[in-house]
């Protein structure tokens, strides 16, 4: 309570505290003093030391302001008073203190008292309210907080609480340590402008400079390299205040962090006269600005401890010192000496609309040429010397930009919000460039990410109100704020720069811009601006609004600048003039000089006689020799498992054109794929990928390979995107307009180049701009609907904008490495992100590095020779270095070593000693990479002139990658990759740098942009430290990198011969380990030593698991010549072992060595530290930036990428905020009327470079041929016929072979072939005749293949195949109804009404009719009543026409159902109906919407196909009375009308015809024919109507084999494709509760009613396989669950009135299921006996394939078998009607202990039954033989008999 300083609550005016932060600042120890704004706008830059959320959860610290590391002391609470409330958020008075019960009360709070929010540890999701007295509570700076406590308890109003321990005792903390008010008051409440009491910031005990120190010092450890954000307060957060809010996404994401503020330099300005708590909630927007600063101390302590005492001195006394008037004068806005030039009187005043003159000669005298952003208002007109200034507009845009925000939410409804003002973004920008590293380039995207913050806090009350229809969040809090004003902003601009020395200078007082530009040039004249990198030119004088600008007088960020704003091609003449003119001549002579007597030539002179003599000759030659290296292996054109995986996402998204309902694909009309690849004009590109498909063998798949596999067979499908493209590709055109049934694939590699529109291309005057925009986005090439696009890139941002022409869900993504276990891939990918990762490892030198020698010599040369490109003098420095380091290492001038870097001597070294470790000389790739190739031609002159004078011309070689010519290889060299690759070829020579594999050598890579280029696994080394870091754009940054990505094998590659036992050493994962703790062996482990590769999928053996050892990448990177480093001491369990072959140590080729270990990359240290340098959201700096040249934003205003977003979501991100520029090829892809604009035949695939894309889009192109040849073949059924070895008429006995039609009468001559031969009816009882035999091993057969899948047979698809939904031909679009041409088809629903005698009652049936098909019926009037089903004549005859209207019973496949009869009737009319249940009606019709429709009522929908049969023919039988009636009353006279209909299964897919040899009767072949040839073949046969049923035969490969006679008709059995007379069959009928066997036991009845029945066995029918829906799929489920569970079939029975588990299942199938596998029980005398079989009385039922049954009927003149003498083992009654009588049974015979079993509905019909036919006479019954089906009462079970004969 004795503070001094404690509870001073002054008031200060504004100017004074001004003065005192001035004062502060300039008496700060820091040496760049951090700006207040700075960390309140800008994101954290989060270096690679740096631990991400270092501010995060500080309020869960302990806050008792101890230092000591002692446990906390025990806490005993007092026990509360006798019979007081103790629940958790009441008072001990029992009321309410919780903020979600309070929030609406009115709260007397005492003047002084603030209400806070408290926390208990019991109840952690509440808050309790407090009233405490301000004075005991911190400022909003964690400040003047007196000591002790005051409150008052709002529940019970009890006041006066002294301590806090009581007052916590009293509010029932029920804490379990001291209380402090420190740890347990949490927030501020207050009022929200509804006046609920809502939370608040959080109080600030600790202070803002504590923790921020805090964090400062963590960052200090780490030490990072210097660059921008090293010692940059973008490091820290940015936040406003306590409860400033940081927000991911504009659209609705809110994410507020309650973390307190950020240390701001000692700059303090008190935000309001009155500190209140409320203040940190200060809003910073137009006119309104709080600007908050703080101090060194933390404020004043919570207990006095030890080291502390209030005389203590510190910068904190600083800021309350009164400071004079003059300090102000100390701002650098202008020197004593122009103080009077400043003055707005003692100017000349420029008139409106004047000019500025640059003066002559200012890049001569200040070295620089300076960039001028403008800003506010209008720029001046610059005359004269304009060519030595830069005016920028970028700034401007993104002023203007900020304005634009607020019309996006006003467009959505929201409240106006104002924007900006020009001072706050002007002193947002002044904050931005003060914070800026002396090497750092300003870059227009943070200034928007600054923006946009500072916008987004400044109105958070608004953007909440605006999406509070989004999302909940609590109640906004207004904060207090004051406005800023335009007299303010030059004294906040003063005081921000005050911190930054004179790097930023602040012009304000001139009164307009041409003035403040005239003063600038003169400063840059006398040199008063040679510290200055920035001048801010504020002007406020002549107008009402604010004008401004910036110049860049930065010597480093003007060249930066100024090299950023020409384009590629004026880069290229700019530095082919300066090469050409001799600009160079004076930097080349500088480096000719080694020193004051030294000359580089001489010393090369010197070296080159030395290389000449004998000793180095001899070396040379001992090196020399056959090869002896066994570790060579090229493995760049094996496919992996990941990109097979990726080729088949390819064809599922091509499966998924084709299956949309937009038919824009029709795969099934495909039978052939041809393809052509374009790829960039880079003749390495194009050889390397027509290598790539001559290996894969995708040429030999499609058939196109007329002259065998060759790279020259391959380049006719692969074509650079040159002038030499348009032939090909209008060749392409013009075969797919010959070929429509042929689909073309047109790839794109790298799609990401060359994206300007053919107009821009065709202004540029540039031939090869364009190129894809007029040749694969042409008219042709979209609206062919045989060609398919497939864009390949790594780098698919440039194709991902709003007018983009691809789907987002035709885009495929490469997996992550993380998803490669998925794949059983045994490579990881090692890319940009990987390579990141090496950055912050920490345990080994990164893979990713600068060189700051390097940079130290280029940086002295740009100052000194400023109007030469800084590309050419890197080219220059680098050149100097390698030919130092060649010098330094061959030529044995060790001196010459401090004239290079330790990196380019590294380098140079590795190149030069590996080569020498083999014995066949393999070595390693370094790369240059130099993108102007007239600089790279000057490189590899002097290399190769340096190496040559070195006489090192054969240990490595010297190649000039130019993408415009091929690779040029020394005859040395060129003989040995011969060698290594094993080519016989003598004119032979590397195409591709993938063929340079382990040559050692210096690739010089050059061209503007990567096209594609693939290297090898030699590759070591990309120095990239020659490319400028101007061109700040994702793609560019990231395309350059990825020339380092590399493919790492994630587990150890085994020899060619495997292990002996012998060789086994400890380290061998399938042998027991014998290595203890104290001695381990050290193998180099990539896997382990590399950041982002997982170790643990390293193979080990389960039962011996071995511990690996590794060696960093710090040890593994010495000199490959000292093979002690990698010497292993193993101890083996056996003599003379050695290490294991997956060890990467026991190769004595150091290539082989490295082979796993990714290259290393120089990269210059400006685009080191834009890379590394991470953002808020975790990802690279360089993801934030524009994702290529040709596009922009389409707001300043846009969410950061997450590093949590997916391919796809960065894919989206990219469609929503970018949008292609007027010369992007996309730009004019915008159509009138349309929600989208993308081509349906459109894919892209996008991969990180070189992980394989090319392999997978080639494997890619074989799958989708093999499918396609798959769509067009289908799987038939084709099985042996069953029991072939009974009788059958001998061929020709009845009809002669050649007969085209059956005879009447010889048909009814011939016997009636009971034996079934459908393979499908194996499992069934067989039928018995007088000549029946069993097939021996029937039973034995079927015991074995019960369960196995039948046989089918693979045949490809014919002319006149029958298609299912999935099927999209031009030719039958209209017949399905889908054709977008025509309208969609309108159906009619239309009741039927008729009566059945066995259904009992009337049934009312539905047609679903389209307008198209209301021809074929007959209604009372138009659009009336429907009357019938009109028939044709018997006479009638139409040769396009099909008489025999056809029904298709179908369940469950209205997918995959055949029911597209287009192709099969070979365009004839027809009558096709489908027959399907009332609940499948919707299904059907979206799938067939041009389809007749019959719903079969509501009660069959549990039926089976029996009853779909039933109905089918008496409906039929019922329509052909009415159309009989119908045409009586039109013509009165009784016609012949067409009796049949055609009953065909859902999968008939087939017809074929056998052709007969008319001499010899035999069949010579089988060949498809139509449906409408098949039909019009049997309708038009003598005397049709007297058979009652024909048929056909079904197709085997085993029945219709040439050289065979047969009969070409005969009477038996008919299946799934009848053609049936439902005249003559009207007395027969289909048994409707049947759901197995019912056409075998129809044909039975219709045999025995006497009726002919005539199989056409000319004719067959092929099934196709449909393993979904049907009939025949059987669920059995009990009644308790709908899942279906595993029941035996003897659970489908059970006694009645007994309690048994009911089953959910119609009683029927219970019942035929129950006979068919327990029929060994129930008929036992007849298992087996086929002499014996069981009589089943006008009916047939499956018992089993163990029983034989005997078919008899009892009508009256029936046919039947003869009995006589023959004994029957069982009796089979089922559902007897009065034929059968008691004297009916008495003809038949039986075994003594032959089965009866009765079937009968009820159990009262079956006793009238045993009555009416006394049984009892002659079959003995006990009441325990009477059964039911085990279904409840309700679900009507059957009940049957059993007994045994006496």
């Amino acid at each position: 309570m004795g503070n001094s300083y404690a509870g001073q609550l002054r008031t200060t005016r504004f100017e004074e505290v001004l003065h005192n932060s001035i004062e502060a600042s300039l008496r700060s120890s820091t040496v760049v003093p951090r700006p207040v704004f700075s960390q309140l706008y800008l994101e954290p830059e989060q270096r690679p030391g740096v631990p991400n959320g270092q501010m995060e959860n500080e309020e869960d610290d302990d806050e008792d302001g101890s230092e000591s590391n002692s446990p906390p002391i025990p806490y005993q609470i007092k026990p509360p008073p006798e019979g007081c409330c103790t629940t958790d958020g009441f008072c001990q008075a029992g009321k309410d203190l919780r903020l979600a019960s309070m929030s609406a009360e009115c709260v007397d709070v005492p003047t002084g008292f603030l209400l806070v929010g408290a926390k208990s540890p019991s109840i952690p999701d509440h808050i309790l309210v407090c009233a405490v007295d301000q004075r005991f509570l911190p400022d909003e700076r964690g400040r003047n907080a007196l000591l002790g406590f005051s409150g008052n308890c709002v529940g019970c109003g009890e006041k006066g609480f002294r301590y806090f321990t009581e007052f916590s005792n009293h509010i029932n903390l029920k804490l379990t340590t001291q209380p402090k008010k420190q740890k347990h008051l949490k927030y501020h409440l207050l009022r929200s402008a509804q006046g609920v009491l809502v939370k608040g910031p959080p109080i600030c005990w600790k202070g803002i400079n504590g923790r921020a120190r805090q964090t400062s010092s963590v960052a200090c450890t780490e030490q990072p390299a210097p660059g921008p954000g090293a010692n940059d307060p973008l490091a820290s957060s940015g936040h406003a205040g306590p409860n400033s809010a940081s927000y991911t996404d504009l659209n609705g994401h809110l994410h507020v962090s309650e973390t307190s503020l950020p240390m701001t330099n000692g700059s303090h300005i008190p935000i309001s006269q009155q500190p209140l708590p409320q203040a940190s909630l200060a809003a910073y927007g137009p006119g309104r600005l709080t600007v908050i600063g703080s101090i060194a101390n933390t404020g004043p302590p919570k207990k006095r401890h030890k080291g502390w005492s209030p005389e203590s001195s510190g910068p904190s006394e600083a800021a309350h010192r009164p400071a004079p008037s003059s300090t102000v004068g100390a701002t650098k806005s202008a020197d004593n000496r122009t103080s009077g030039f400043l003055c707005q009187g003692s100017s000349p005043l420029f008139p409106p609309g004047e000019s500025v003159t640059v003066p002559d000669n200012l890049l001569q005298t200040c070295g620089l040429q300076p960039v001028i952003f403008k800003g506010h208002g209008a720029l001046p007109r610059l005359c004269g010397n304009t060519g030595e200034v830069l005016v920028n507009g970028r700034l401007q845009s993104c002023y203007q930009g900020s304005q634009t925000l607020p019309r996006i939410y006003e467009q959505h409804g929201a409240s106006s919000i104002q924007p900006l003002s020009t001072e706050m973004q002007i002193l947002l920008t002044i904050y931005y460039l003060v914070q800026l590293a002396p090497d750092q380039v300003p870059l227009m995207e943070d200034l928007e990410q600054i923006l946009t913050r500072s916008w987004r806090e400044s109105h958070l009350t608004e953007i909440r109100q605006y999406q509070q229809n989004h999302a909940q969040f609590p109640t906004p809090i207004l904060g207090l704020a004051q406005p800023l004003t335009s007299s303010q902003l030059p004294w906040l601009a003063k005081l921000a720069t005050s911190s930054c020395g004179e790097s930023v200078l602040v012009l304000d007082t001139i009164p307009s811009l041409a003035e403040a530009l005239d003063d600038t040039f003169q400063r840059l004249l006398e040199g008063r601006l040679s510290q200055t990198h920035y001048v801010v030119i504020i002007c406020m004088g002549r107008s009402q609004e604010t004008e401004s600008c910036v110049v860049v007088t930065g010597k480093h960020q003007t060249r930066a600048l100024a090299e950023s704003m020409i384009s590629p091609s004026d880069c290229m003449r700019e530095i082919r003039q300066e090469l050409s003119s001799g600009m160079t001549a004076e930097l080349e002579a500088s480096f000719s000089s080694l020193g004051p007597d030294e000359d580089l030539e001489a010393v090369l002179e010197k070296a080159s006689l030395e290389s000449a003599s004998p000793s180095a000759q001899g070396y040379r030659q001992e090196h020399t020799g056959e090869p002896t290296c066994s570790e060579y292996r090229v493995t760049w054109h094996e496919i992996r498992p990941i990109q097979l995986a990726v080729a088949r996402k390819l064809l599922s998204h091509v499966c998924a054109i084709a299956d949309s309902s937009t038919h824009n694909l029709d795969l099934g009309s495909f039978d052939k794929v041809e393809f052509l690849i374009c790829v960039p004009p880079s003749e390495v590109t194009f050889q390397q990928v027509a290598q790539h498909l001559c290996s894969s063998g995708v040429l030999q798949e499609l058939g196109l390979d007329q002259d065998g596999p060759s790279t020259k067979g391959a380049e006719q499908y692969v074509v650079k995107l040159d002038q030499s493209a348009v032939a090909k590709i209008n060749g392409l055109i013009h075969k797919s307009k010959l070929n429509p049934y042929t689909l073309f694939i047109l790839v794109h590699d790298h799609a990401h180049w060359d994206i300007s529109s053919e107009q821009y291309g065709r202004l540029a005057g540039d031939p090869s701009s364009g190129m894809v925009d007029s040749l694969l986005n042409s008219r042709q090439i979209q609206e062919a609907a045989n060609i398919l696009t497939l864009h390949v890139t790594s780098f698919p941002f440039a194709l991902q904008t709003q007018n983009t022409r691809i789907s987002p869900y035709n885009e495929i993504h490469w997996p992550f490495n993380n998803d490669v276990d998925l794949y059983q891939e045994k490579t990881k990918y090692f890319g940009v992100t990987e390579l990141l990762e090496s950055t912050r490892s920490g345990n080994s030198l990164p893979l990713l590095r600068f060189d700051s020698s390097f940079e130290s010599m280029v940086a002295a040369l740009e100052e000194r020779f400023p109007k030469l490109h800084s590309v050419v003098i890197r080219t220059q420095v680098l050149l100097r270095h390698y030919c130092m380091a060649l010098l330094a290492t061959a030529g044995g001038q060790t001196q010459l070593q401090k004239h290079t870097s330790v990196e380019t001597l590294e380098m140079v070294q590795c190149l030069l000693g590996v080569a020498g470790s083999c014995g066949s000389r393999h070595g390693h790739m370094l790369l240059l990479r130099i993108p102007f190739p007239v600089l790279a031609a000057r490189a590899h002159q002097r290399l190769c002139r340096v190496r040559d004078l070195l006489g090192l011309h054969d240990r490595f070689e010297v190649v000039l990658g130019d993408p415009m010519s091929g690779i040029v290889v020394g005859k040395h060299f060129l003989n040995q990759l011969k060698i290594w690759l094993k080519i016989q070829d003598p004119d032979w020579t590397p195409r591709t740098y993938l063929e340079l594999e382990a040559l050692p050598c210096i690739l010089i890579f050059t061209g503007m942009d990567p096209m594609g280029e693939s290297l090898p696994r030699s590759l070591k080394y990309c120095d990239q430290r020659v490319l400028s870091c101007c061109a700040q754009q994702r793609t560019a940054l990231e395309q350059e990198l990825g020339l380092a990505a590399y493919l790492v094998w994630a587990e150890p590659r085994s020899e060619r011969k495997p292990p002996t036992s012998s060789d086994l050493s400890e380290s061998d994962p399938d042998k027991p380990s014998s290595t203890d703790n104290e001695e381990e062996e050290h193998a180099l482990n990539v896997n382990s030593a590399l950041p982002g590769l997982d170790q643990s999928q390293n193979p080990q053996s389960d039962s011996s698991p071995h511990k690996p050892h590794k060696l960093s990448l710090r040890q593994a990177s010495v000199s490959d010549d000292t093979p002690q480093a990698y010497r292993r001491s193993s101890k083996s369990t056996s003599p003379g072992s050695s290490s294991t072959p997956d060890s990467p140590l026991r190769y004595s080729c150091s290539w082989a060595r490295d082979l796993n270990r990714p290259p290393v990359v120089l990269l210059p240290k400006a685009l080191y530290d834009l890379i590394t340098t991470v953002d808020s959201s975790g990802l690279p700096k360089s993801t934030s930036f524009l994702p290529h040249a040709s596009v922009e934003w389409d707001s300043s205003f846009r969410p950061l990428l997450s590093k949590m977003m997916t391919c796809t979501e960065q894919s989206l991100y990219y469609r929503q905020w970018t949008k292609p520029k007027p010369h992007h090829m996309d730009s004019s892809n915008r159509s009138e009327g349309r929600s989208d604009n993308f081509h349906p035949r459109r894919l892209l695939l996008s991969g990180p470079p070189q992980v394989g894309k090319t392999g997978a889009y080639l494997q890619f192109l074989g799958i989708l041929s093999r499918m396609l040849i798959r769509l067009m073949e289908v799987d038939i059924y084709d099985e042996e016929d069953i029991n072939c070895q009974s009788s059958e008429p001998e061929s020709g006995q009845y009809h002669q072979p050649v007969a085209s039609w059956p005879n009447a009468d010889t048909m009814r001559g011939m016997p009636f072939d009971f034996t079934i031969y459908d393979p499908k009816y194996e499992d069934i009882s067989a039928i018995y005749s007088p000549d029946f035999t069993l097939k021996p091993e029937r039973n034995h057969r079927r015991q074995e293949d019960v369960y196995l899948r039948r046989r089918t047979a693979r045949i490809k698809l014919s002319k006149y195949a029958a298609y299912n939904t999935y099927h999209h031909c031009e030719q039958c679009h209209q017949y399905m109804g889908f054709n977008p041409r025509y309208q969609l088809c309108e159906s009619t629903l239309h009741a039927f009404t008729f009566s059945h005698l066995l259904l009992g009652e009337e049934i009312q049936l539905y047609f679903i009719i389209p307008k198209s098909k209301e021809h074929h019926f007959s209604f009372s009037q138009p659009g009336g009543q429907l009357e019938s089903m009109r028939l044709p004549l018997s006479s009638d005859w139409n040769p396009d026409c099909i008489k025999s209207p056809i029904f298709t019973p179908t369940t469950g496949r209205h997918e995959h159902g055949l029911f597209n009869l287009f192709h099969a009737m070979d365009g004839a009319s027809h009558l096709h109906i489908l027959v399907i249940k009332e609940y499948e009606m919707a299904v059907y019709k979206k799938y067939w919407p041009n389809h007749i429709m019959l719903v079969l009522p509501t009660i069959f929908n549990g039926a089976g196909i029996g009853a779909a049969h039933f109905l089918i023919k008496e409906l039929s039988y019922h329509n052909l009375e009415l159309e009989r009636s119908r045409r009586m009353e039109h013509d009165n006279r009784l016609q012949d009308v067409w009796p049949f209909i055609i009953l065909a299964d859902d999968s008939c897919v087939m017809w074929n015809a056998v052709d007969i040899d008319p001499k010899s009767g035999a069949v010579e072949s089988e060949q498809n024919v139509s449906l409408k040839q098949v039909l019009q073949h049997m309708e038009s046969s003598p005397d049709i109507t007297q058979y009652g049923m024909c048929g056909l035969r079904k197709w085997s490969s085993w029945g219709g084999r040439t050289g065979r006679c047969r009969e070409p008709f005969t009477r038996g059995h008919l299946h799934d494709f009848v053609l049936l007379n439902v005249d003559l069959t009207q007395d027969v009928r289909y048994n409707q509760n049947r759901f197995t066997c019912d056409d075998v036991d129809f044909n039975l009845r219709i045999h025995s009613a006497g009726l002919l029945i005539c199989r056409f066995n000319n004719f067959s029918v092929m099934k196709k396989q449909i393993a979904i829906g049907g009939y025949r799929t059987f669920i059995i489920k009990t009644k308790m669950t709908d899942v279906p569970t595993t029941v035996q079939p003897s659970q489908y029975i059970c006694a009645p009135d007994s309690k048994h588990l009911f089953l959910a299942t119609p009683a029927q199938l219970l019942l035929e299921k129950y006979l068919q596998h327990t029929s060994q029980r129930l008929f036992p005398l007849s298992a087996g006996n086929c002499s014996h079989p069981v009589l089943s009385v006008d009916c047939y039922l499956n018992l089993g394939p163990e029983a034989t049954v005997c078919f008899v009927s009892s009508r009256p003149h029936s046919i039947n078998i003869s009995t006589a003498g023959l004994l029957f083992s069982g009796l089979l009654l089922y559902f007897c009607d009065s034929f059968v009588t008691p004297g009916f049974l008495k003809k038949f015979q039986f075994l003594k202990g032959a089965t009866l079993c009765v079937i009968c509905p009820n159990r009262s019909a079956l006793r009238q039954t045993v009555v009416r036919l006394e049984l009892e006479d002659r079959w003995r019954f006990r009441l325990s033989d009477e059964f039911q089906t085990a279904n409840a009462k309700e679900d009507q079970p059957l009940f049957f008999l059993t007994g045994k004969h006496i």
